[in-house]
């Protein structure tokens, strides 16, 4: 089983690169199609660019389901990573641009493949660790859902905090 998991975990590590670096562009080449901008970035914020990681490690996590659902910890396991890979990327982006002073393309696309590969080697630990409550289960899954409605609803309403505003525009979300 061990063995299974790191192959799905690893295989996961791509999925999400890959898909998240394709959503970057999906919401301009839709012509803004505001239902493409829940899953895509909308601008240039922190925030959107979180989306970028999120949705694709949410989807591959469904498709994970089937094949890892033996694990008692799967929700656990996917939850925890999923989460971390947001607050990764916010965590070094704002680290790297304090000390910089500005951003910078390259480091914030290390930072993409950091944090994707961070969560999913946190998820690969849980799902073959000892087992869980499943309360911790569950609420991971509502913890999910939570952040996924987030993601919805600040795409169209962000609060005007400046992880939501556009470093190029100075706009918020898809206004």
């Amino acid at each position: 089983m061990r063995r299974t998991v790191l192959v799905y975990e690893l295989v996961g590590i791509i999925f999400i690169i890959i898909l998240g670096s394709l959503l970057h562009f999906t919401f301009e080449l839709s012509d803004h199609q505001a239902v493409v901008g829940i899953f895509s970035s909308v601008n240039e914020s922190v925030w959107e660019h979180l989306k970028l990681a999120f949705w694709p490690a949410l989807f591959f996590a469904i498709i994970e389901y089937r094949p890892l659902k033996s694990s008692q910890n799967f929700l656990f396991a996917k939850g925890v990573g999923i989460y971390l890979m947001p607050t990764i990327i916010a965590v070094l982006f704002y680290s790297y641009t304090a000390i910089l002073g500005e951003s910078v393309f390259a480091i914030d696309i290390l930072t993409f493949i950091i944090a994707v590969i961070i969560g999913q080697f946190v998820s690969y630990k849980l799902l073959v660790s000892k087992k869980f409550p499943k309360t911790w289960g569950r609420i991971s899954l509502i913890a999910l859902i939570l952040l996924a409605a987030l993601f919805v609803i600040f795409t169209f309403y962000p609060p005007r905090l400046h992880i939501f505003m556009d470093p190029i525009t100075g706009g918020y979300g898809l206004h």
